[in-house]
């Protein structure tokens, strides 16, 4: 019959049991009766400004959870139009600038497409750019109500500076928009952006090449989505 021998060990090599300490809870009742329990009360959240990265600040379990959202999101929407790209696709063959070989109806048959599409889109391009960018600048103002000397005056410096901010310091404000406007009639909507670069120090007009939103109508688009370099850039309206 096997005897089995407890290990001794001397008193001094015993180290010393910490004493036990109660960690802090909070419980806050609510008005319904119920509570909430709050096990880290001294915790606090890291304080952001606006402008700042919040993939930063959040921990691995959220941006995991925000990046599979996003990308079901992208999915979801990107399947929704996926009868728009196949039309697209074939419009932009049809523009007369590509050409194909060809076996039907005859080996050497002619494959290239009458470039009528492309020169209503160009003519579409030069009328719209002319409209909206004209000699003396995109920007009319109008002054609403009563009038004076001073306001008309003020209007005036603000159609100039805003006209010398576009047409000088916007360097890509003149092809970005001549970029939009052969892309509208074939697509038949196009977006752009403004905003601010902090890197310039300026604002900033792009236009936007692949847009992917979800909406009902126009007035009531509630998320779209701008995939760039291979990034997503998702916003929920």
């Amino acid at each position: 019959m096997a005897v089995e021998k407890g290990v001794q060990v001397p008193l001094g090599e015993v180290d010393e049991v910490p004493p036990f300490e109660e960690e802090e809870i909070e419980v806050e009742l609510e008005d319904d009766g119920s509570a909430v329990v709050d096990f880290m009360p001294e915790a606090q959240t890291p304080e952001t400004g606006f402008q700042d990265n919040l993939a930063e600040v959040l921990d691995d379990s959220s941006l995991g959870k925000l990046a599979s959202e996003l990308i079901n999101y992208y999915e979801e929407d990107k399947e929704s139009r996926s009868e728009w790209y196949t039309a697209f696709a074939k419009g932009l063959d049809l523009l007369g600038i590509k050409q194909e070989e060809r076996t039907q109806p005859f080996e050497g048959a002619s494959g290239v497409n009458h470039p009528l599409l492309s020169e209503a889109v160009t003519q579409f391009q030069s009328q719209a750019y002319k409209e909206l960018l004209p000699a003396d600048g995109p920007v009319s103002v109008e002054v609403v109500g009563d009038d004076n000397t001073e306001v008309v005056q003020q209007a005036r410096r603000v159609k100039e500076f805003m006209n010398y901010q576009i047409t000088h310091v916007m360097e890509e404000y003149d092809p970005e928009m001549d970029s939009l406007l052969f892309y509208l009639p074939l697509s038949g909507s196009a977006f752009k952006k403004v905003y601010f670069d902090t890197m310039l120090n300026r604002a900033v007009s792009q236009f936007v090449k692949n847009m992917i939103q979800k909406w009902i109508h126009f007035y009531s688009i509630y998320r779209y989505l701008e995939v760039r370099l291979k990034k997503f850039i998702l916003t929920l309206c």
